[in-house]
């Protein structure tokens, strides 16, 4: 596992479909080495703090493994950083890298949190409306990581496991089970259980497992209603 680059971009406002945002998914290759720190990379900074950013979102790694396909796609070489990624890495695939692990990078260590979740703002940056859900449906879309050490990193630094999470939920199977309707509520529990996983993507898997319970609370007050009233009826 290796760091092709580090990539690193400030919010600027950008028109697109008729709507304003700022933005820093424009990210640029930094030369030589740069400090990571817990919010973010020197020189780099989210336009959406709402929905970008903050300890769990604090560095953005992309496989350069995935560029080939998408410059078929194009026609058309894909400088490093093109999808928003702060770090361009190679040998980090979505199936094994899990929740939890902890990766050194240079002087910094680094948490893996959460999946990414493309949104608009790839569409306007490729000017392909569609582009979110075919990234999204490749199930190589990218991960985030919590910073534990700040340290200084640069490209051309090998990236090594220290520890990997007990739990085991790759971010494979976070995606997968976030596009099955049909998860089971111990499919969720166990997710949910995973110390390491971000908050929001916690969140969304308790609002699910609460609905699930909601669901079969119900479902067992129509079958006892049910049973009392044929009760009675007899």
């Amino acid at each position: 596992m290796q760091l092709l680059s580090v990539n690193v971009a400030h919010p600027r406002s950008v028109t697109y479909r008729g709507r304003t945002y700022p933005t820093a998914i424009f990210k640029e290759p930094v030369a030589g080495r740069v400090m990571i720190r817990r919010l973010n990379i020197d020189g780099d900074s989210q336009g959406n703090l709402k929905t970008h950013g903050g300890p769990d979102m604090a560095v953005y790694a992309f496989g350069h493994e995935n560029y080939a396909g998408w410059e078929r796609t194009f026609g058309r070489k894909l400088p490093f950083g093109a999808f928003g990624e702060n770090l361009t890495v190679t040998g980090m695939d979505e199936a094994e890298t899990c929740i939890g692990d902890i990766f050194r990078i240079g002087g910094a260590r680094l948490q893996v949190t959460e999946p990414r979740t493309p949104c608009h703002k790839l569409a306007m940056k490729f000017e392909d409306d569609d582009l979110p859900r075919r990234f999204a449906a490749t199930g190589h879309v990218g991960f985030y990581f919590r910073v534990l050490d700040e340290g200084e990193i640069g490209a051309g630094d090998d990236i090594v496991l220290e520890a990997r999470d007990p739990a085991r939920l790759s971010i494979a199977e976070v995606l997968g089970l976030w596009a099955d309707k049909g998860a089971t509520a111990e499919a969720l529990a166990r997710a949910v259980g995973v110390a390491a996983l971000s908050a929001t993507w916690k969140e969304r898997f308790a609002a699910r497992l609460k609905a699930l319970a909601a669901a079969a609370s119900a479902t067992e007050a129509d079958r006892l209603e049910w049973s009392h009233e044929r009760l009675t009826w007899v």
